[in-house]
């Protein structure tokens, strides 16, 4: 395969790409990750200078990953490379076992696509600095491209690490709180049959958590109950569901590899998206402020909630590993930075590698449920003095030509719209905009910017009355008057 042809598997700073070919060909073939995964190796080669590598291979829950991982294992024992097979695990430990396992790798392949349906299917890649970049990825693929490879004959050993993982996070537990500081706890999980599963019987049983009542645990690549994703609402509904059936104190979302997570408190209430970053940001802040980076369409309340709380709020761009690798500049020149966050649920801590990992995220919320307990408080009088938009609603705009150059023409398009922000009374373009254009108005705020990933446009609204939503998108409707793009969407919205 070319590197044309490897390009359009790039997602971001991973490999994605359709693995399962029920209702479309197949992208993800056996030769793309072989190649790939060959020219990881070349990349590594480059990077540190070493030909016997040893590297560690794991997986999630995906029905595609058996294909997959025969594929990469083969591509890096025929390159000369050393395999620890990890078999089911989560994104993030795949890191954290290069640098606290003793395993001794000098990189890990985590085969998954987060939350993506079923059919997809991708590689993300790990060196002891941290996952790599989009130039990285870049640089790999062109690797691939030209086909020039390592030969060898390397070794494969399977040596699971999810239990060592789940020690290294029941330490951080009972380092804060003691041993069993759970007990007499309900906490439930919705691992939405994903890798997240584990723990239930791994970390909160050991914490002295009673776990009855927890739901869709076994790993399962078709997600036949919900998608596991902590932005889903349907998802969200039922973890909410089996809270409140079950009485439980705390419930508990992961995605697919568990790099990002969500919760429900006691009385049903939903803590993801800005009660996330607000709840994360009270516990942290009183140790001493900070700065907490979070992405672009985050809530003016949370601005608000974080500066009473003595902090500072960056709206950054929309990106895990764009408000991460900003955290680590802001930390790298002096500024105090704790957490870089995404509304997905993607949580980095400075204190855990700038890592995003959902299971950590859950132990830092654990330690202050159980410290919140013995003051006879709960989590959700940390947030308490969150001002909640009265509407919130995400819409995606598309192109009608797919020939366009859906880049350039969504960059005039952002251009175009803060050139009339600057003219026309009533419209203010917003100083702390790092990301397409965030303009307010008299009915509330609208933040228009290009999709990370996909030829779309997602526009973000919010207002503090009812109503006022429709109003913000009738007069951006009126500006966006391109014979390429496909308004319906506005349209119907503004209209239902």
């Amino acid at each position: 395969m070319n590197y044309t042809q490897l390009k359009k598997l790039k997602s971001g700073t991973d490999v994605r790409g359709i693995a399962v070919g029920d209702s479309s060909p197949v992208t993800l073939t056996d030769e793309a990750v072989f190649s790939i995964t060959k020219a990881f190796c070349v990349w590594l080669k480059g990077k540190y200078g070493k030909t016997n590598l040893k590297i560690a291979v794991g997986h999630d829950s995906r029905i595609s990953a058996d294909r997959i991982c025969a594929a990469v294992k083969s591509a890096l024992v025929s390159s000369g490379a050393d395999v620890v097979f990890t078999g089911l695990s989560s994104t993030p430990s795949m890191f954290i076992l290069l640098k606290k396992s003793g395993f001794g790798c000098d990189a890990s392949v985590m085969i998954t696509a987060s939350h993506l349906p079923y059919d997809r299917n991708g590689l993300k890649f790990f060196t002891p600095e941290g996952g790599l970049d989009g130039k990285d990825i870049d640089e790999i693929l062109e690797i691939a491209g030209k086909g020039e490879f390592l030969h060898g004959s390397g070794t494969v050993e399977n040596k699971p690490f999810m239990d060592g993982y789940s020690a290294i996070l029941i330490s951080e537990v009972e380092s804060a709180c003691g041993t069993l500081p759970l007990k007499g706890k309900k906490i439930i999980v919705d691992a939405g049959n994903g890798a997240g599963g584990f723990f239930t019987e791994k970390v909160l049983k050991p914490l002295g958590a009673d776990v009855s009542g927890s739901q869709f645990l076994e790993p399962d690549g078709r997600f036949p109950n919900h998608i596991p994703n902590p932005e889903d609402e349907n998802a969200i509904q039922s973890l909410r569901s089996a809270v409140l059936k079950n009485k439980a104190d705390l419930g508990i979302i992961f995605d697919t590899d568990v790099d990002r997570a969500a919760c429900v408190d006691a009385d049903g209430n939903k803590i993801n998206r800005n009660s996330l970053i607000a709840l994360l940001s009270a516990i942290l802040l009183k140790d001493g402020g900070g700065t907490i980076v979070t992405d672009s369409v985050t809530s003016n309340g949370l601005t608000e909630f974080i500066e009473k709380h003595g902090g500072k709020h960056l709206r950054y761009k929309r990106g895990y590993k764009n408000v991460i690798d900003k955290c680590i500049e802001l930390n790298n020149s002096g500024v105090n930075s704790p957490l870089a966050i995404e509304t997905s649920g993607h949580a980095a801590f400075r204190d855990n590698y700038y890592l995003d990992d959902g299971a950590y995220l859950i132990v830092r919320i654990l330690i202050c449920l159980s410290q919140q307990a013995e003051k006879g408080q709960t989590l959700n009088s940390l947030i308490a003095g969150l001002k909640m938009p009265a509407e919130e609603k995400e819409l995606r705009l598309t192109f009608t030509d797919k020939s366009v150059d859906f880049r350039k023409e969504g960059k005039q398009i952002i251009e175009d719209l803060k050139a009339a922000a600057e003219k026309t009374d009533g419209m203010v373009l917003a100083p702390d905009n790092y990301e397409g254009v965030k303009i307010t108005l008299g009915s509330g705020t609208f933040i228009l910017r290009m999709s990370v990933h996909d030829p779309q446009i997602p526009i973000n609204f919010e207002s503090d009355y009812t109503g006022g939503n429709k109003k913000t998108a009738e007069t951006l409707l009126s500006l966006l008057n391109y014979g390429f793009l496909n308004t319906e969407n506005l349209k119907n919205f503004i209209n239902n």
